[in-house]
């Protein structure tokens, strides 16, 4: 620890501090824009100068290491008329044209030209003009004249983002910040330089010249996307959600949010939001009223269950919807008799069921992840899947932790891997069961696992090395891994690793309430807090034996289904289709009989339980619009008029009490499986890679324009090794025809030989897609 005095204060600090640290433990402020505790220091806008005595002129506070006995001076003489030189430098060329500029009323330079800039300036030449630039549909740089180069966005891209998008060309007077020529910002965490720039020359797109920064209300909420649990700040006007930010929380989100986070609010005022419930008669769609459209759906569950009894209903639900709308839906559903509930849909094997100890969770903390020094990610398109989380495990990197990846693609991570295996498909459990034996042969250890077929590789040997050196070690499956047909093997030889090197191990929560609905008892074995129930159906046998009544919420199968062609063809089958969902797409518009307004995350009160554990509440941020309602009471309304008890909740807090009255939280999480039966053998065959893209994975990103423009958004192309194309004569570049089960579809098909040999990634959730089957079934492909 080193002594410092900063305007008369005694302190002391960690040796390596600046003294821009230093102040800022003590409150006191010292001006800057180009320093930021996130990024590298680059001390180029010497707006923090400050007088450090025995030093002969002022020192940048920013990148001035802290010695021992300093001291420091932030508001003399020499310190506030360096300031003040830097700042009439900063506006010379400034156009200050702050009545017309979107950063207006959130600007550093408008805040810090007040207390630091004179009235007038004695610059008299003419100022210099930068062109726009165009960085994408999501953020603007239309108006480049007003940066003052302080390289925040730079250092983001290359530092946070990993890959430098933004760069600043040419010298002085001529230095201009743009993205590389006939190029755009495609990060999928791009969003927050906007956040990041001091001045109004990176603002939002889809927000510009909508309203300004001080007639919107600020509001707490919690991102409905991935299962990290990001915490927003949702900016409202006029009962409409206008913005959102990052609100910061160092062990979950930092100070950053996703893109999906920050611009899929637009999805909220779609013009498919469902204002009145809807009920189909004579093949036509009416608006009624909720009295009417409730006792439909009464009388349709009623019906079904007396012809053809309570196991020909089944209820599927979506793991973005609150923890209050899950335990009420399983609720309903377990007290009408129907044990067929399920949250799952994007899974293919529920073998692991019978075996499950607990409900399942990422298996430490956030922060625990990230400081691993040794991690293996399985079956995991990390950017897409997790962005954040992505760019934890960069920054973990760089710290010195050794990143493995086990996966069916070879996309860039943009860092450092120690190690990888990159397999079709149909090999991911022989991949992961490599590395089980090569620790076992590291160990001498034995398991009771038959891993005599399996033989180890190079890089199964250097993950294994990698895992068993480690102090901390961490394994995590992804949505891949969930997704695939072998889910139950990989998390069982996980387990095994994990008992064999003292890794923790458990699950990349897909999406924003996967975890809540493990709690919620979402589940057709256990209900609530794990809580012993008559096992219904899963999800993958509602759609393989079609019941004759489906209880929809939040729910698109076409897009939420791990095999969408099934999904809806189970759906059209049925006697009735109950939806209760935010929108009125059109396959629900298709398939349902009646929909019911609910309200999405904004217009309700609940709670999400990120992967980590975490349960965050919320409150909605604007009125339901329309005749929306909140799910929660639609479904204790159903339960009241269906003549159940237990259904007499008067908020979403008495809801989620009575929920967590039922068990703890922390021990209800217990990963460890019994006894799975394993097959390390490596199957044959062409094998489809269908992953869910970026921001077709909820309803509300479906729905947003802005993001819906973004390269991540694009028409799905099909891709595999120039090797498979050549041996089945299909040329790339041209029309493919693709055929899964009934369904086949022609696209776009490119060479792409990082993948494996015997595979076609093609995207599932797609509208353009819908029409094929499993996300890793088999698939054929020819020539169109």
């Amino acid at each position: 620890m080193l002594e410092i005095e900063i305007d008369g204060k005694k302190l002391t600090v960690p040796q390596g501090s600046t003294v821009m640290d230093a102040a800022h433990s003590v409150g006191t402020h010292i001006p800057h824009f180009c320093y930021h505790k996130k990024l590298s220091i680059a001390a180029n806008c010497r707006m923090c100068l400050v007088e450090v005595e025995k030093a002969p002129k002022p020192l940048p506070a920013c990148a001035t290491p802290v010695t021992d006995g300093m001291k420091v001076h932030t508001h003399s003489d020499m310190a506030k008329k360096a300031q003040a030189g830097v700042m009439e430098f900063l506006l010379i060329n400034h156009p200050l044209d702050c009545p017309i500029c979107d950063q207006g009323g959130e600007c550093q330079l408008q805040d810090l030209a007040v207390g630091y800039g004179n009235s007038t300036s004695r610059y008299q030449e003419e100022k210099r003009t930068v062109v726009g630039k165009d960085m994408g549909p999501l953020v603007s740089a239309e108006e480049m004249s007003r940066c003052i180069h302080c390289t925040r966005c730079v250092r983001f891209t290359e530092e946070i983002g990993g890959f430098q998008e933004i760069g600043m060309a040419n010298r002085s007077e001529f230095s201009e910040i743009m993205p590389y020529l006939g190029k755009t910002v495609n990060s999928e965490i791009s969003g927050n330089v906007i956040d990041l720039c001091p001045v109004g020359a990176l603002t939002s797109k889809p927000f510009r010249y909508t309203t300004r920064a001080w007639e919107l209300s600020r509001r707490k909420s919690v991102s409905p996307h991935d299962g990290l649990g990001s915490n927003l700040i949702v900016q409202v006007k006029s009962n409409e959600v206008m913005r959102v930010l990052p609100l910061e929380n160092e062990a979950i989100n930092e100070c950053w949010i996703a893109d999906r986070d920050r611009f899929s609010y637009e999805g909220l005022n779609s013009a498919e939001r469902l204002q009145k419930p809807m009920i189909k008669f004579d093949g036509k769609w009416h608006e009624t009223d909720w009295e009417t459209a409730l006792a439909y759906v009464v009388k349709g569950l009623n019906g079904v269950s007396a012809d053809h009894g309570k196991d020909a209903i089944g209820f599927l639900t979506s793991p973005h919807s609150t923890t209050e709308e899950l335990y009420l839906a399983q609720k309903l559903a377990r007290s009408f008799g129907v044990n067929n509930i399920d949250y799952r849909l994007r899974r293919s094997d529920f073998s692991a069921d019978a075996a499950q100890q607990g409900a399942q969770w990422l298996g430490s903390s956030i922060v625990e992840l990230t400081t691993a020094k040794s991690i293996l990610v399985v079956g995991s398109t990390q950017r897409k899947e997790q962005p954040l989380l992505a760019s934890r495990l960069r920054q973990a990197v760089k710290k010195g932790s050794a990143l493995n990846v086990i996966h069916v693609t070879d996309d860039a991570l943009l860092t450092a891997v120690n190690a990888k295996l990159i397999v079709s498909p149909l090999a991911l459990v022989n991949a992961l069961a490599q590395v089980l034996k090569a620790v076992i042969e590291l160990k001498s250890a034995q398991t009771a696992i038959d891993l005599a077929a399996v033989t180890v590789g190079a890089e199964a040997q250097a993950i294994a090395a990698s895992l068993s050196g480690a102090e901390s070690a961490a394994i995590v499956l992804g949505n891949v891994a969930q997704h695939h047909p072998a889910f139950a093997q990989l998390l069982k030889l996980a387990q095994e690793i994990s008992a064999l090197t003292g890794a923790r191990f458990g699950l990349l929560a897909e999406a924003a309430n996967s975890t809540g609905a493990e709690l919620a008892g979402a589940l057709p074995h256990r209900a609530a807090f794990g809580a012993a129930a008559t096992a219904g159906l899963n999800a993958a046998a509602m759609i393989a034996a079609p019941r004759k009544a489906y209880f929809l919420l939040n729910t698109e199968v076409e897009s939420d289904s791990y095999n969408p062609q099934a999904a809806v063809a189970a759906m059209k089958q049925a006697a009735t289709v109950i939806a209760l969902t935010a929108y009125k797409g059109a396959g629900l518009l298709d398939y349902a009989d009646v929909l019911l307004p609910v309200a999405p995350f904004s217009e309700t009160a609940g709670s999400f339980v990120n992967m980590e554990g975490k349960l965050q509440s919320f409150n909605g941020v604007v009125r339901p619009l329309g005749e929306t309602r909140p799910a929660w009471k639609v479904l204790r309304v159903l339960g009241n008029m269906l003549g159940l008890t237990g259904f007499e909740q008067n908020s979403a807090e008495e809801v989620r009490a009575e929920l967590l009255a039922k068990g703890s939280i922390e021990s209800a999480f217990n990963n460890a499986l019994g006894d799975v039966s394993i097959n390390a053998a490596v199957t044959t065959g062409l094998v489809r890679i269908g992953e869910v893209p970026l921001y077709q994975a909820d309803a509300i990103c479906r729905r947003a324009p802005s993001l819906q423009k973004t390269a991540d958004a694009a028409a799905p192309v099909a891709t595999a090794h120039s090797s498979l194309l050549a041996s089945l004569n299909v040329a790339a570049g041209s029309q493919a025809l693709l055929r899964q089960g009934n369904g086949e579809l022609k696209v776009l098909v490119e060479a792409d030989d990082s993948l494996p040999a015997d595979t076609v990634r093609l995207a599932t959730a797609h509208p353009l897609t819908a029409g094929l089957g499993g996300m890793f079934d088999s698939i054929a492909l020819s020539q169109g």
